[in-house]
């Protein structure tokens, strides 16, 4: 999944970590391994979706297998994430940030050595289960080795290169795609992990973190119970277009585990979830438009690269670098934003970087096949780049300061998994509304060109690849491309009313009060 905006609250689950000091200095060397360890799932995150026409060609992949390759990480992830914050609270964070950060990269080699696109897919799912181990461990690291005084210049060197991977790895990827090979954007990972690893083992002891004698029983009921739920109602709403008993089986299962999750977490003694924290209005709001906003974006922006190389006839570093100006423009702004909350508050910013990113949503619609960059993408990606810049500052502000003190190391997991389960769950509602929409758009669009029977049948047969149709007839490849921008304009179209959606939320639970300059 593309996750070119930082996913809010990484510095509150910094900030909420309490520990006791470690035997000897050793804070540069865990900034090092931090943050080489983190730079595989920021550049992961980032490079795969460029990656995917080329992956889609050489595996000879259908769009729904090209979107269990997103979402296999996705879910797991998505749904173990919290599990891996509480493995490090009760193992230690150095152990099991050291071996996320080696299944991680074993798992990126699997990808890499892929024979087909089954193992790719079920290599991405190991990688889920890593990058959950390794990114909130990754954080609460930081915490547990840097002194007060010396944590907030930790952050920001983190942030930056959080910054710097985020805006570089596409660019990198689709370098990698166009002179090498799609395998090699999973490669790229293993020499980050074999230096982290040497790090750790070499000059970072273990960390005994306050309360880690006492850490209580994990919630494993409640992660089964979460990710098989996740699990069945993403294949159901993927492989809907393929119809049939076992898909409507695997959605009611679903549905069915996340209630009874939903019960597990309310009864829980140490809930994965804790429900109370929903109670304050403000929290619930903020995750509201916190699951709006990076549906939108995760939606929007897996069909993006598709779009720009299949349709298009972009390369694929060219596809990479056509989300730079949103990064650049997030990173420039992120501390102007901040200081909106002294000035208006937490509910303007909130309501007015929605809509503008709604308006960049609508002007993703606008262009049609061809065109120049510069006229079609790049407006639209300026808007929202602004929108999201206005946007994600205030919403950790307002996670964190809509709980007791406490509890902010929970509320920031919490949001943390919600924007992860926002993107799982938006491309998997996308999946069938775009092959439908595709679908019905080619059969009128061959209708209405001079093409043979024959080509129409062998066009028709290939739909399930969706931009990825091989034909030689220009007039049915014109089809093929018309249709796709016909599905990519209504994904867009849903992705500016979840914004809205976020918008309204805000003015809804936001309170109407000025923000202390702290």
């Amino acid at each position: 999944m593309i996750t070119s905006a930082r996913r809010p609250c990484d510095a509150g689950v910094i900030l909420s970590g309490e520990s006791r000091p470690p035997a000897r200095p050793c804070g540069r060397w865990v900034l090092a391994a931090t943050v080489l360890g983190s730079s595989m799932e920021f550049i992961d995150g980032t490079v795969v979706n460029v990656a995917l026409p080329a992956l889609q060609d050489g595996l000879h992949a259908t769009g729904a297998q090209v979107q269990w390759v997103v979402e296999a990480y996705a879910l797991f992830l998505a749904a173990l994430l919290l599990v891996g914050g509480a493995l490090g609270d009760r193992f230690g964070l150095r152990r099991i940030f050291l071996t996320g950060v080696a299944l991680f990269a074993a798992s990126s080699v699997w990808c890499g050595f892929a024979p087909d696109v089954g193992q790719l897919i079920a290599g991405r799912a190991i990688q889920g289960v890593g990058g959950a181990m390794l990114v909130p461990n990754s954080l609460a690291l930081i915490s547990a080795y840097f002194p007060a005084e010396e944590r907030g210049r930790a952050i920001g060197t983190w942030s930056g290169f959080a910054a710097m991977m985020t805006a570089v790895g596409p660019v990198a990827g689709g370098l990698l795609v166009e002179h090498g090979s799609w395998r090699w954007v999973f490669f790229i990972n293993a020499p980050l992990a074999v230096i982290a690893v040497w790090i750790l083992l070499r000059y970072v002891p273990e960390v005994q973190r306050t309360g880690q004698d006492e850490a209580g029983t994990l919630d494993w009921r409640g992660a089964l119970l979460l990710t098989g739920g996740l699990a069945g109602v993403t294949f159901a709403l993927i492989e809907g277009a393929a119809g049939g008993r076992a898909t409507w089986l695997s959605g009611i299962v679903g549905v069915l585990l996340l209630v009874a999750a939903f019960f597990e977490e309310a009864h829980a003694s140490g809930p994965l979830v804790p429900l109370s924290l929903f109670r304050s209005r403000e929290f619930t709001g903020a995750n509201l438009l916190t699951f709006c906003l990076y549906a939108a974006l995760g939606g929007a922006l897996f069909y993006l690269p598709l779009n720009l190389i299949q349709i298009q006839g972009y390369h694929p570093a060219q596809a990479g670098a056509a989300m730079l100006p949103m990064v650049v423009l997030m990173f420039l702004l992120s501390r102007w934003s901040g200081g909106l909350l002294s000035q208006y508050g937490a509910r303007v910013p909130l309501v007015m970087g929605p809509m503008i990113a709604t308006v960049g949503y609508l002007l993703l619609s606008w262009p049609g096949v061809g065109g120049s960059y510069w006229t079609t993408y790049f407006p639209a990606v300026l808007v929202l780049g602004f929108g999201m810049a206005i946007s994600v500052a205030p919403l950790t502000a307002v996670v964190m300061s809509s709980v007791q003190e406490s509890r902010t190391g929970a509320a920031s997991g919490v949001n943390n998994a919600v924007s992860q389960v926002a993107s799982l769950l938006a491309l998997a509602v996308l999946a069938p509304v775009f092959f439908h929409t595709f679908a019905g758009a080619l059969t009128r669009k061959l209708d209405a060109v001079p093409v043979s029977e024959a080509t129409v049948q062998r066009t028709m047969e290939q739909r399930a690849k969706l931009g990825a149709i091989d034909t030689s007839d220009p007039n049915a490849r014109h089809a093929v491309d018309e249709a796709f921008v016909h599905g990519f304009r209504i994904v867009a179209w849903v992705a500016a009313g979840l914004t809205a959606v976020a918008a309204t939320s805000a003015a809804v639970t936001m309170k109407p009060r000025r923000s202390s300059p702290s």
